[in-house]
C-alpha cells in the first residue's frame, strides 16, 4: 500500500506591500471590476513582479473564430479562484505583486502589426522586471509573446501543451497562422531545439512527413496516448529531464484537453487530456525557471457553462504559482 501523503512544506511566505484581489468574503465574486481574479490593475500598484496580459486576437484561426472574445471569457471564470493553492504550497497573488495590465491593442485586419503590437507591450514589462501570462487570443499570438522573451533572455525552453503540432509551413500562402508560428519562431532561433517538448498531441495529421518535419525543429513529443502507458509522472520526468535548467516558456492551448473538458476552442480534437492531468502536468514543472507562459485558443461561444473558460482561469493560476515558486 502506498504511504499516505504528507502535508507539504511551506514553499513561499507572504510579502509585506503586496496589494491583493478584492476580498470574496466583502464583496461576492461576482460584483466588481472584471480583472483576471479581481486583481488589481496595473496604475493601482508602483511596481509588479507579474501582470496578467489579454490578446483578443483570432485573425489567425484556420477553422472556428471566436478566440478574440477569449482573455474577457478567462477573466469573468478568474473571480472563482482563491488565494492559497494547497497542491503547490504557495499564495500566488500574496507572495508577488501580481496585476492585470488589460489588454494589447491588436490590429484585427493585420497578423504583422498585431504581433509587433504584442511583442512591444510584453518586451516593456519584461523590460520592467515584470513576467507576463498573456490570455488568448489564438495561438498566433504565441510568436509576439516569445520574441518578447527572446529579447529579455534569450533562446527558450519551449513547453507547448497542444493537441496539433503547429509547426506547418503554410495555410493558403500566409506563413503566420495559429497552425504554423512555431515553425516561424524555430527559424528566427526563439527557443532551444534540444530542450523543448511538445506535449499532448494527438489525432489525424497530414501525412507521416509532419512528424519528421517536427522532429527536425527539434521537438520532442509526449503524445496523448502515451499518458495511458506513463502516466502523468512519467511525462513530467520526460519534460523536466528535457528542460533541465533552462529559462522555461509554458504555452498551454486549452484544446489539448478533451472537448469534454474544453468544448469552447477552436479545432477541439477528442481523446485529450482531462483537467485533472492538465493541472497536474503543470504543477508537475513546479521549481523551474519559467520565465513567462500563456493560455490560448478559448473561444466561449462554443462553450457550455463556462467550462472551458474556469479550465484556462485554473491553468492561469497554476501558471501564477509557478511564477512564485520560481522566484522564491
Amino acid at each position: 500500500m502506498p504511504d499516505p501523503p504528507r502535508p507539504p512544506k511551506r514553499a513561499t511566505k507572504p510579502r509585506d506591500g503586496v496589494v491583493g484581489p478584492v476580498d470574496a468574503r466583502q464583496i461576492p465574486r461576482y460584483a466588481g471590476l472584471g480583472t483576471f481574479a479581481r486583481l488589481p490593475q496595473s496604475g493601482e500598484v508602483k511596481k509588479a513582479d507579474i501582470a496578467i496580459l489579454g490578446v483578443p486576437f483570432d485573425a489567425g484561426t484556420t477553422y472556428r473564430p471566436g478566440a478574440r472574445f477569449g482573455p474577457q471569457a478567462i477573466r469573468q471564470a478568474s473571480r472563482l479562484l482563491r488565494p492559497y493553492d494547497p497542491a503547490l504550497d504557495t499564495e500566488p497573488w500574496s507572495t508577488q505583486q501580481v496585476v492585470d495590465s488589460g489588454d494589447v491593442g491588436a490590429n484585427p485586419f493585420s497578423i504583422p502589426e498585431a504581433l509587433a503590437a504584442i511583442e512591444r507591450d510584453i518586451a516593456r514589462l519584461l523590460a520592467a522586471g515584470t513576467r507576463v501570462v498573456t490570455l488568448g487570443g489564438d495561438h498566433t499570438i504565441t510568436l509576439g509573446a516569445l520574441r518578447a522573451v527572446h529579447h529579455q533572455f534569450g533562446p527558450v525552453s519551449l513547453v507547448h501543451f497542444d493537441a496539433h503540432l503547429d509547426t506547418w509551413d503554410t495555410y493558403f500562402g500566409a506563413s503566420v497562422t495559429h497552425g504554423s508560428f512555431l515553425r516561424r519562431a524555430a527559424e528566427e532561433g526563439l527557443f532551444l531545439d534540444g530542450a523543448s517538448t511538445h506535449v499532448g498531441i494527438r489525432g489525424p495529421l497530414y501525412s507521416r512527413q509532419d512528424l519528421v518535419q517536427d522532429a527536425e525543429l527539434g521537438f520532442r513529443i509526449v503524445h496523448c496516448v502515451e499518458l495511458d502507458t506513463i502516466g502523468v509522472r512519467g511525462a513530467v520526468e520526460r519534460i523536466r529531464a528535457r528542460t533541465g535548467n533552462h529559462p522555461l516558456y509554458l504555452s498551454i492551448d486549452i484544446d489539448v484537453l478533451d472537448p469534454a473538458h474544453a468544448p469552447g476552442t477552436g479545432t477541439p480534437e477528442v481523446g485529450g487530456l482531462s483537467t485533472r492531468e492538465l493541472l497536474a502536468l503543470v504543477e508537475g514543472l513546479s521549481g523551474l525557471n519559467v520565465v513567462g507562459a500563456d493560455v490560448v485558443e478559448v473561444a466561449p461561444s462554443y462553450d457550455h457553462a463556462e467550462i472551458t473558460s474556469l479550465a484556462a482561469a485554473t491553468v492561469a493560476y497554476k501558471l501564477l504559482s509557478l511564477l512564485a515558486l520560481s522566484r522564491s
